[in-house]
């Protein structure tokens, strides 16, 4: 029996059932094709993916082309290490030639006081030889006076009393006065013969002489002395005229 024999002998009944199975057997077709379709929207899609993976590490190297900027975009805003070192070094320079210049000033005024200083002592020791030796000078010009006296001592003398033991004994004092004296840097001068000279004599009188020739010292009045370079006294003499 043919497929239209069959519906023409159905029932309205039956034949809505065939009918709706028909329906259904074709939704369920059309479902089967959208599944179908689904699972190969979903291979495809899953292929896709599996392409875009194995894609990717192609594109991983391009990354370190994108790193170099990074530093050039920090050197924009921050000091590259020579300059750094540039700036650092610029301020050392500026601060050892500071220092420099405090230590020379320091060794010049160091080197300007030690100069004062050695000023100072020389000064200071010549002012006390000064005074130590017009300390000196005033004592020996105070013992000349004694010398004068024995001087005149012996002059009045007698002749006959010239070894008497007492003037010989105050000729032997007068001798150690005068070695005394010499070992202290004092000479008498010589004054008597010598021509006349203002520096170590004091002419207190003109006199006549065969003997000497004008400006010639022909009397010792008051005999002079020297202490070392400088006149203790100076002679009292009587010149030629």
């Amino acid at each position: 029996m043919s497929k239209e024999e069959k519906q023409e002998n159905l029932t309205p009944e039956e034949e809505t059932t065939e009918e709706k199975a028909a329906t259904e057997a074709e939704e369920g077709t059309g479902a089967e094709q959208e599944a179908a379709a689904a699972e190969t929207d979903t291979a495809e899609e899953h292929a896709e993916g599996n392409e875009a993976e194995q894609e990717a590490p192609e594109a991983e190297p391009e990354a370190p082309e994108a790193e170099p900027e990074a530093p050039e975009a920090k050197a924009e805003t921050e000091d590259t290490p020579e300059q750094k070192k540039g700036f650092f070094g610029k301020k050392k320079d500026k601060e050892k030639a500071a220092l420099q210049e405090k230590i020379a000033e320091l060794e010049d005024r160091t080197k300007r006081q030690m100069a004062e200083f050695e000023n100072f002592r020389r000064r200071t020791d010549k002012e006390k030889s000064q005074m130590f030796s017009n300390g000196e000078m005033n004592v020996l010009e105070k013992m000349l006076p004694i010398l004068d006296n024995f001087e005149r001592g012996f002059d009045t003398v007698a002749e006959e009393d010239q070894e008497d033991a007492f003037v010989d004994g105050m000729r032997k004092i007068y001798a150690q006065l005068l070695k005394q004296l010499e070992d202290l840097g004092v000479k008498p001068i010589e004054a008597l013969g010598k021509e006349f000279d203002p520096n170590f004599h004091n002419a207190v009188m003109q006199v006549e002489s065969e003997e000497y020739e004008s400006g010639i010292v022909a009397q010792e009045l008051l005999k002079g002395y020297m202490y070392h370079d400088s006149v203790l006294r100076h002679s009292m003499v009587g010149v030629v005229q």
